[in-house]
């Protein structure tokens, strides 16, 4: 093939090896998107349902979820319990949609397995396609890039999104818009492959807007309930605006330095002058801020739950969330070169973990705490790249994969339980509020077992995923309060580092937080008295294989996912640090720059300290959720009494959305509506130019036809005036 001959000329070692078939690793889930979508597309030109009145009572799903659609608007929206015709290529779209990401993982296992085998990696592996944009001296090649940071972003994303893809195939095969429902999440997983696998900035723009395109798709997805329709348009805006940072910072990049590839711009970032590369580093860090949900453009995220869990879990776990954090990994050599920028990527991370953890005690829809639990822990990874340990954020970057997509899709089947419960009894109860759960061990006992271990793991319990992950994280901050060139610097006149040293408090505090409010959740969710209803218990079962086997691999991958980056003082656990010694050729040159040319090493005992301290936070958080709170006084949600106090400004979100939509929204659409449509387009447009214009014409068209009598002796006389004004003319003259 003509891609193989190319690649063989670079002589490099992964030449003629099956990584020469990177390509097709986008490429199989854009088939599965093609395929998929013509099957929907098909289907538009069926002659309609059995019972028109069936389809009609759901429109797009909205209104169902576990069943037909989404749950989470079953109780909220009320719903019609009668059940919609499957579409009748479910079956189709069923194969389809899993097995192109299954294909596409094992090719991503089979190139990961060569790159292991192979020898001198030190240099990306780039396939070149075709010019994309020749303009003069300006070319952007249609490029790939493997290497080791690459292709662990390819496994997370395949792997997990093939298991998010087999889970959606029970959760939403009863759907009408199934294959409609496969086809946007194919593309999804497209866009994503080509952002991580792109080598240059622009190739990884178009899937960084992909996924932007994909989110809005899929998070209103049910677009026939309003409520859905705006989450969509609200994560696609808020995304807009750290776009441009993007943009902004790609325009700098080439008129300061002439490149936008990866390997072009590693090789000519030390001529980038000090002020200039900390604007680029800030303006990549506004589209981070965007696309991974950081103070101030977290808000998309939590209002992302109006899509189907799948998608929850897909955004929140193993692709859109995670791009800002492969960003500022894929350009720690620029990064490095700025401390300014690196701690305001870690100041903000920092205090935007704390806020959502916050939030996150007092919310009462299950997928609502995840989300902001996902903000929560985006917050550790952008410290941990902020302060220039890019193995660590990478590190929990993948836990983070595992654990939060198991939580998702365990919430899913809790969902999915509850709402076929109310969905035979007729009940409009609310699926998602945990008010209306309690008890559920006894009935889903797998759920219960698998939720707990990811509980344990996003806590920070040994030895699961999340404690390696996240103590490697806070001990990175610690080591290079005491040395490195951010703890020389100064941001906004503090001194690096004591701000170190806060953002490592904030951290052990949010980790507190973090094992309090996940207990609330498991505690009201699976403990105590059942609160679902006396009829409805009868209906309360596991879900079918199809969604628990997901549950199982990924329980299983929380529970040992830490074994990957075992610290050198566990060594006796296993082989200490792989992660850190894969990543090394990427990411190896920028963390020593940032820790003043040497390796941080802190010294066993205040190594043990540290990890001492940050378990048993985690156990104090634990123990404090199970003593202070009682599941058996819980009452239902209709029961509830409005929150009151600091805890009703926790369960109002600190009142962000409120102060919005006072100081941005409404003064925008106040604008639009008195200047810009009032005046300008009602007025000065529609009034002024196009009926004004009409009116003149119309008057003058008039003033013809009362000339034109249709008379011969008129238009003589009128001649003869002529004629006679004009010689009266020249003789007055």
């Amino acid at each position: 093939m003509l891609l193989q001959q190319v690649a063989a000329t670079t002589g490099h070692p992964l030449s003629g090896t099956v990584a020469d078939w990177m390509w097709l690793l986008p490429l199989l889930p854009l088939l599965g998107f093609v395929l998929n979508g013509l099957l929907a597309v098909v289907s538009v030109y069926r002659r309609g349902p059995a019972d028109p009145a069936a389809e009609s009572g759901h429109g797009h799903g909205a209104g169902h979820e576990a069943v037909h659609a989404d749950p989470a608007h079953a109780g909220a929206h009320g719903t019609h319990h009668h059940v919609p015709p499957r579409h009748k290529f479910a079956g189709l779209a069923s194969i389809i949609g899993p097995a192109v990401l299954f294909a596409a993982f094992g090719l991503a296992v089979s190139i990961f397995g060569a790159m292991s085998g192979a020898s001198h990696l030190e240099q990306p592996y780039v396939q070149r396609y075709f010019t994309w944009m020749p303009v003069g001296d300006f070319r952007i090649e249609a490029a790939f890039q493997l290497d080791q940071l690459s292709m662990i972003m390819v496994l997370v994303i395949t792997g997990v999104g093939a298991l998010i893809h087999l889970f959606s195939v029970g959760y939403m095969r009863d759907d009408p818009g199934y294959p409609r429902f496969f086809a946007y999440l194919n593309l999804f997983v497209f866009f994503m492959l080509v952002l991580v696998l792109g080598a240059s900035y622009p190739v990884m723009f178009v899937g960084w807007e992909g996924v932007g395109l994909c989110s809005y798709l899929l998070i209103g997805f049910w677009f026939s309930d309003k409520a859905n329709a705006d989450a969509g348009k609200k994560a696609f805006i808020v995304n807009r605006i750290g776009d441009f940072g993007f943009l902004v910072a790609m325009f700098l990049l080439y008129a300061n330095i002439a490149a936008l590839d990866f390997v072009g711009v590693s090789q000519r970032a030390g001529e980038l002058a000090p002020a200039i590369v900390t604007a680029i580093c800030l303006f990549f860090f506004l589209g981070c801020a965007g696309k991974s949900a950081q103070i101030p453009l977290y808000v998309w995220l939590p209002d992302a739950m109006a899509g189907p869990t799948p998608v929850s879990a897909l955004i929140h776990a193993a692709t859109m969330v995670t791009a800002g954090v492969y960003l500022i990994a894929r350009s720690a050599v620029l990064f490095a070169l700025s401390p300014v920028a690196s701690l305001t990527v870690a100041v903000v991370g920092a205090l935007t973990a704390l806020l959502a953890a916050t939030i996150g005690l007092k919310q009462w829809d299950i997928k609502r705490v995840l989300a902001y639990s996902t903000v929560s822990q985006l917050g550790y990874m952008f410290v941990g790249v902020g302060v220039g340990a890019y193995a660590a954020g990478i590190f929990h970057l993948v836990t983070h994969a595992f654990f939060k997509a198991l939580l998702f899709l365990g919430s899913g089947s809790v969902i999915f339980a509850l709402h076929r419960a109310y969905h035979a009894t007729h009940s409009r109860a609310d699926a998602q509020d945990m008010r209306n759960m309690g008890g559920l061990r006894r009935y889903l006992p797998w759920t219960f077992a698998l939720m707990w271990i990811a509980t344990l793991a996003i806590s920070g319990i040994p030895p699961l995923s999340g404690f390696f992950s996240k103590d490697e994280i806070l001990a990175g901050v610690f080591a290079r309060a005491g040395h490195s060139t951010l703890a020389e610097a100064t941001w906004l006149g503090i001194p690096g580092g004591p701000l170190l040293y806060a953002i490592y408090g904030i951290g052990l505090f949010t980790a507190l937080l973090t094992a309090i409010y996940m207990t609330r959740m498991m505690l009201y969710t699976f403990h105590g008295p059942n609160r679902t209803g006396e009829t409805e218990r009868s209906h309360l079962a596991e879900a079918p294989w199809v969604m628990t086997l997901p549950l199982v691999v990924l329980g299983i991958l929380s529970a040992i996912g830490g074994w990957l980056n075992i610290p050198e003082i566990m060594g006796f656990l296993g082989p200490p640090q792989w992660l850190h010694h894969w990543l090394d050729p990427v990411v190896g040159a920028p963390t020593l720059a940032v820790t003043g040319g040497e390796a941080v090493h802190l010294a066993h005992r205040t190594e043990y300290f540290l990890i001492g301290g940050a378990v048993a936070i985690a156990v104090v958080g634990i123990l404090f959720a199970v003593v202070r709170l009682k599941p058996a006084r819980l009452v239902t949600k209709d029961q509830a009494v409005p929150e009151r106090g600091f805890a009703r400004v926790l369960a109002n979100k600190w009142y962000v959305d409120e102060a919005y939509d006072r100081t941005i929204v409404r003064p925008v659409v106040g604008v639009s509506r008195r200047l810009l449509w009032t005046v300008t387009d009602k007025w000065l447009i529609d009034g002024l130019l196009v009926n004004g214009s009409a009116r003149v014409t119309s008057f003058f068209g008039r003033l013809g036809s009362y000339l034109q009598t249709g008379s011969v002796s008129t238009y003589a006389w009128a001649i003869v005036l002529g004629v006679l004004v004009v010689l009266g003319a020249f003789t007055l003259r």
